[in-house]
């Protein structure tokens, strides 16, 4: 049995922290815990903040006083740089068809749910363009391929 229980926070960078907040807060009800600014380094404000999105789990998001050239994403796998992509679970599938709702209102995805037999999941782009999940576990032992895969559209 490991000695750890999970995990606790993510961090990344952002341009705008605000937005950032934003995004996370009216999605996800995510609820921030903190958000501080001080002197970073060299001078300038560094501003930070831990934004609770569940579970124990948490996002610490920096804006730092200059670009650092990380605060961009990217929705092309194997180009996302250390950390490839966040996946937020969810419990049941009325939370993940209203997580999926929340995202296309706000433009932040498809809404596609892909059925990996195990798991199924929708894909998000947050707003710094990361590519984020909601994922829940379903009852099926059987874990499907990316050929096998089974995609569910948002209905127009």
């Amino acid at each position: 049995m490991p000695v750890t229980v999970g995990a606790h926070h993510l961090t990344l960078f952002t341009h705008d922290m605000d937005r950032f907040i934003r995004f996370y807060g009216e999605i996800f009800d995510a609820e921030t815990k903190f958000d501080l600014s001080e002197l970073g380094e060299g001078g300038g404000t560094l501003r930070h903040s831990l934004i609770d999105v569940g579970g124990g789990f948490a996002l610490h998001p920096f804006q730092m006083p200059e670009p650092t050239g990380y605060e961009n994403g990217s929705m092309q796998m194997g180009k996302r740089g250390h950390i490839d992509h966040l996946a937020l679970k969810v419990d049941d599938e009325e939370r993940l068809q209203e997580v999926r709702r929340r995202l296309v209102k706000a433009g932040a995805s498809d809404g596609t749910i892909t059925d990996f037999g195990a798991v199924r999941l929708v894909t998000f782009k947050d707003p710094d363009g990361m590519e984020g999940e909601v994922a829940r576990w379903t009852d099926s032992k059987r874990v499907l391929g990316f050929e096998e895969r089974k995609q569910e559209l948002w209905p127009d």
